[in-house]
């Protein structure tokens, strides 16, 4: 078992790499880490020699003051190398670097010069060391006006704002669950590389990334059809524009068609394919405790009574939801956020279901856990 430590972890990338890591405990520990242990020797002593791997997340990107920025990334490296020379520690350390490195600004060189100083450390005390250059991440939960446009788009498109475009430039992306992907590389192959360049999944206009954000909002959020994904990205931008709708806009009413023959509900509108399913539920029974990391997923309640609970992956909130079938409704499952649905009517319950999502089968969608 791999014992890993994350500085940043409750961050963007920090989060998702926590996430994982948690999910896979059969081959990993996580060592916790607090914000105030570069502020205490002791508790930075104490969480260093804990660890066989530390992936160096922690970093300030925003700042009015861009010498405050660069003081601030390069003294947090600074700081971790002393606490490896104080406890005589040589643990496997990654960092995140960024491919800011190559533009004229602080926060770039702050980067570069912090890599570099962990690859000083690692030559002369023969450690292994991943000096990660990283494109731009975008994916569920990244701050808006911080971590990355599109989070900023998403956020502004599902608030009821439109956003601006300042310099329409071809971006190189990379989604966090492929970033994921390349920090556990990185790790079991015990990568010793200080310049280490991430690859790239998509390169793509900032205009054409709004656009494709602009028909998530117009024909899911406004009109309640799933978009068809005709590639990777497509999928991956949704899942990221679809995290910053706010919990209060579920559960949305379907529409009750009746007439002398009975009741008619549809319940999916879809631009793409997917694929419908039903279950049925004795009362008392609770079917689900499981989170999906791709699988864009329904449930439609369209007869008795149930309730449904969502809770997000490392937190303790839970979202509630009743339903009944005496007026159809329906809540979407979020990616990250562990679901399930129980009956609790008298009578039979029945659930229809809709998933839509690109097979991988060397990424895992389903995990289980209880809300």
């Amino acid at each position: 078992m791999i014992k890993i430590g994350i500085t940043g972890q409750n961050g963007f990338v920090g989060t998702h790499l926590t996430n994982y890591f948690s999910i896979n405990k059969e081959e990993y520990k996580l060592v916790n880490f607090e914000k105030d242990f570069f502020s205490d020797e002791d508790k930075l002593d104490q969480f260093v020699t804990g660890c066989d791997v530390i992936i160096h997340l922690a970093a300030l990107n925003r700042h009015n003051d861009p010498e405050v920025i660069y003081e601030t990334n390069t003294g947090l490296v600074e700081k971790l190398i002393a606490s490896f020379t104080r406890t005589n520690s040589k643990p496997h350390v990654l960092f995140s670097s960024s491919s800011q490195e190559e533009r004229d600004n602080l926060y770039g060189k702050s980067k570069k010069d912090g890599r570099e100083l962990f690859v000083k450390w690692a030559e002369e005390n023969d450690a292994v060391f991943t000096g990660m250059i990283i494109p731009n991440v975008f994916g569920p939960f990244g701050n808006p006006y911080y971590n990355s446009f599109i989070a900023t788009f998403s956020h502004q498109l599902t608030h009821g704002e439109q956003p601006k475009i300042d310099n329409d430039a071809e971006i190189k992306l990379i989604y966090i669950n492929q970033l994921v992907r390349e920090f556990e590389k990185a790790i079991n192959e015990k990568i010793n590389d200080g310049g280490y360049w991430v690859s790239h999944q998509y390169v793509i206009t900032v205009s054409s990334v709004l656009e494709k954000l602009e028909s998530y909002k117009r024909d899911y959020f406004d009109n309640q059809m799933f978009p068809e994904f005709k590639d990777s990205i497509d999928l991956d931008l949704f899942n990221t524009f679809r995290s910053y709708i706010d919990p209060n806009y579920f559960p949305q009413k379907l529409k009750l068609n009746t007439d002398d023959r009975g009741s008619f509900v549809e319940t999916v509108k879809s631009l793409g394919q997917g694929q419908f399913s039903f279950s049925t539920t004795v009362p008392g029974i609770t079917r689900g405790n499981h989170f999906h990391t791709r699988k864009v997923e329904r449930f439609a309640v369209i007869k008795g009574k149930a309730l449904i609970e969502l809770r997000r992956t490392g937190s303790d909130e839970v979202l509630s939801y009743e339903l009944d079938g005496e007026q159809p409704s329906y809540v979407d499952m979020p990616v990250w956020y562990t679901h399930n649905i129980k009956n609790t009517g008298s009578e039979e319950l029945l659930t229809l279901f809709w998933i839509n999502e690109f097979f991988d089968p060397e990424d895992p969608d389903t995990f289980y856990e209880t809300v």
